[in-house]
């Protein structure tokens, strides 16, 4: 048996890079499969929740020819934010991290995104904003949890061209692309069913910023509920990250999203551009109106859709996109 490191996706601007990631006990548990179905999939998506952390672990990275030491945090969580010596390298950049047990090196590769200086950012939410979650109703949303693979969960109709076009937007080199970011109130152990989702509909690359890691079977019926201040300090720190971006945000109206994106553009009225509210029930949402009504008033771009194409005509109209 060996631990198990895991890395995520990391970012950088024009000084710092930021690159995190975790670090399991040594475990014979499979990793999860994402092709089983039924009670096999359920089986494997509990067993993430089970995870056992390394707290204290040694861990290694390597930049600029420099072997840089950290330790796990008490959940196993590492982070590493250093300054970023003077590049040319945009785009996704290429990172790896190590860490030593009973003699052996483990080494774990990922890569982070650094963004040439462009005129958007986009940060979605990803349950019932573009992954279909059914939040408003628990036992549904833990049912197709558990027993829907990552082939079987469903994307909402053109979400993806929108989030195409904004990825794109204002990018005339080929291969460039803006920074692009999924802020959840998911935890860390959903990351690669995320990521893998996200591969398999097309959606754009981007960085995941997820909630504290849970390691109990109890924290798993929780999943993705509670409190949302991470939420709040994650988007509030892209934005100082990348303080010369405006910025688009998408959500919906099952949780607190337009809540949080009023609070956001109050303190950065000169930051967000627009703000995106999807509808996930049969009728709009009287508060949800009453606050994209006052972030107009700020000069904020707001849509509250049903439907991702009446996103895309305003997304249009407003010039986000072409």
């Amino acid at each position: 048996m060996r631990p198990i490191l895991k890395l995520y996706r990391g970012y950088a601007n024009e000084q710092e890079l930021i690159v995190m990631g975790h670090v399991f006990k040594p475990t014979t548990k499979k990793d999860y499969d994402f092709l089983s179905k039924n009670l096999r999939n359920a089986r494997s998506v509990i067993s993430m929740f089970r995870i056992k952390t390394q707290a204290n672990a040694d861990v290694y990275l390597v930049h600029n020819d420099i072997k840089i030491h950290t330790k796990t945090l008490v959940d196993g969580y590492f982070k590493f934010c250093i300054p970023l010596a003077q590049t040319e390298d945009y785009g996704w950049i290429d990172y790896e991290v190590s860490i030593i047990y009973k003699n052996e090196t483990i080494v774990t590769k990922e890569s982070y995104f650094r963004p040439r200086i462009g005129n958007l950012g986009i940060i979605s939410d990803i349950d019932d904003t573009f992954l279909v979650s059914y939040t408003l109703n628990p036992f549904k949303k833990l049912y197709h949890l558990l027993f829907r693979n990552v082939h079987s969960r469903k994307v909402f109709e053109d979400v993806v061209p929108h989030f195409q076009a904004l990825s794109s937007s204002g990018r005339t080199n080929v291969g460039e692309l803006n920074a692009f970011f999924y802020v959840s109130s998911s935890e860390w152990n959903l990351y690669r069913f995320l990521v893998l989702f996200t591969e398999i509909h097309k959606l754009p690359k981007a960085v995941l910023l997820l909630k504290d890691i849970k390691t109990s079977l109890l924290n798993f019926l929780w999943s993705g509920r509670g409190g949302h201040n991470h939420k709040f300090e994650k988007i509030k720190h892209i934005l100082e990250f990348y303080p010369s971006l405006k910025y688009v945000l998408i959500g919906d109206d099952s949780q607190h999203d337009p809540f949080l994106y009023e609070a956001i553009s109050k303190i950065f009225p000169l930051t967000v551009k627009a703000v995106y509210i999807r509808q996930t029930g049969e009728y709009k949402k009287e508060k949800v109106t009453k606050i994209l009504e006052n972030l107009e008033t700020l000069d904020i771009s707001v849509c509250y859709f049903k439907n991702s194409a009446q996103a895309i005509s305003h997304s249009k109209k407003a010039g986000l996109i072409s």
